[in-house]
């Protein structure tokens, strides 16, 4: 007799069993490859700072030295250390939001030192700041000398590719061949602070931050030599976020920016370097005789006083140590050069009015408000009378300049 094909099916219960079964299976194959992918630090690393994805995990404090080369970078189109201006950056948006962001943006390699017709001021007041507070100003702590040297090494690498008419490499280090002083980088000890020697190749201010097992980044060289908002001897040793929450009091960094800066710290590659801007504004009598800033200034000086003051900043990872380089570059013009510029003046107005109440503070508002945002009126309604083209803004003035 034929068999029964029932009987050879297994019961309904067993089928409804073994479904259960498989989809559970399947929900745990799901979630632990989404699980995976969201912890991967590689592809976190790949997608937003363009890193190599293949980065292993490593341990906060620790670093294995890479051998990727620090590209080439072509010589500076028709740079002159006589004609060549400062780059016009105006990093400054429209209200009525403020935005509180970090505000990166990749940095191609050409870009990462910006010299201009500003370097022999530059150059003659950072050695005279240097001459006279030495290690206030410029210093490597023991931990970062290794940094401070590799940092040192890239500076002379790059700047006799980008600026050959300025700077000559040489079998021991680099000469500058507009002031003829001759830098030996590679004798040890140096014959000065390394951080001091770099200091007087480039315009910029830098800092150099180590990683200690904490996971935390640490201020351990660097020279901030030019006037600014703060001074290297009295945030030396200091982790990233003592500086800008407990020392800086930078607003909306604790609850906005520290968690993505620590991220951008810990995360970035040496092949995927970023850069940002900021800006503020400035009286001529905020600051110390040592070129410190006390504030925002005198309060309702004379529109002449006042200054834009802005930044360009980067960040890089250095291949051999593993230190962070964090370099600023500081521009300083009189608001009224500005006026004349078409856009900038409405532009700049309504930023300032677009500042939360804890920034406006922050940016010392309360002491130009009241005459300078009436000036910047009155310099724009000029621009739209001579027949300034709103629609074109975007067009012709793009971020960040």
């Amino acid at each position: 007799m034929a068999p029964v094909i029932n009987d050879f099916l297994p019961s309904p219960w067993l089928l409804v069993l073994i479904a259960a079964v498989l989809l559970w299976a399947s929900v745990r194959v799901v979630k632990s490859l989404f699980i995976n992918r969201k912890k991967s630090p590689a592809k976190t690393n790949s997608s937003r700072y363009g890193g190599d994805s293949k980065q292993p995990v490593r341990e906060p404090g620790t670093w294995e030295p890479s051998d990727y080369k620090t590209p080439v970078a072509p010589p500076y189109p028709d740079w002159s250390v006589d004609i060549t201006k400062p780059l016009p950056y105006r990093p400054f948006n429209h209200g009525p939001k403020y935005p509180i962001t970090m505000g990166l943006r990749r940095m191609p390699w050409d870009q990462w030192i910006e010299l201009d017709n500003q370097f022999p001021y530059y150059h003659q007041e950072k050695a005279r700041r240097i001459e006279n507070l030495g290690r206030v100003v410029a210093r490597a702590e023991p931990e970062a000398l290794e940094g401070a040297y590799e940092l040192l090494e890239e500076f002379s690498d790059y700047l006799s590719h980008r600026y050959p008419s300025l700077f000559k490499r040489t079998a021991v280090g680099i000469d500058n061949l507009l002031t003829g002083e001759q830098f030996n980088i590679v004798e040890r000890p140096l014959k000065q602070d390394p951080m001091q020697m770099a200091a007087r190749l480039i315009q910029d201010d830098f800092a150099l931050l180590l990683e200690k097992p904490d996971g935390q980044y640490y201020l351990s060289a660097g020279a901030i030599v030019m006037p600014g908002l703060w001074n290297l001897d009295e945030r030396m040793g200091m982790p990233l976020s003592q500086i800008h929450i407990d020392h800086g009091k930078v607003p909306g960094f604790k609850e906005k920016l520290n968690r993505g800066v620590m991220n951008l710290f810990r995360r970035i590659q040496p092949d995927a370097p970023v850069q940002r801007n900021t800006w503020y504004i400035q009286g001529l009598d905020a600051m110390d005789k040592e070129g410190f800033t006390t504030g925002a200034g005198e309060k309702n000086m004379p529109v002449e006083n006042f200054h834009f003051r802005s930044e360009r900043q980067s960040v890089r990872r250095l291949p051999r140590t593993g230190a962070v380089a964090f370099l600023f570059r500081t521009y300083f013009l009189p608001i009224t050069d500005m006026a004349d510029e078409p856009y900038v003046p409405g532009r700049l107005a309504s930023a300032i009015r677009s500042w939360d109440d804890e920034t406006a503070k922050y940016k010392g508002r309360e002491s130009f408000e009241e005459v300078l945002l009436p000036y910047l009126d009155r310099e724009h309604e000029k621009q739209v009378a001579n027949g300034l083209d709103l629609s074109k803004e975007d067009e012709l003035r793009a971020y960040p300049y």
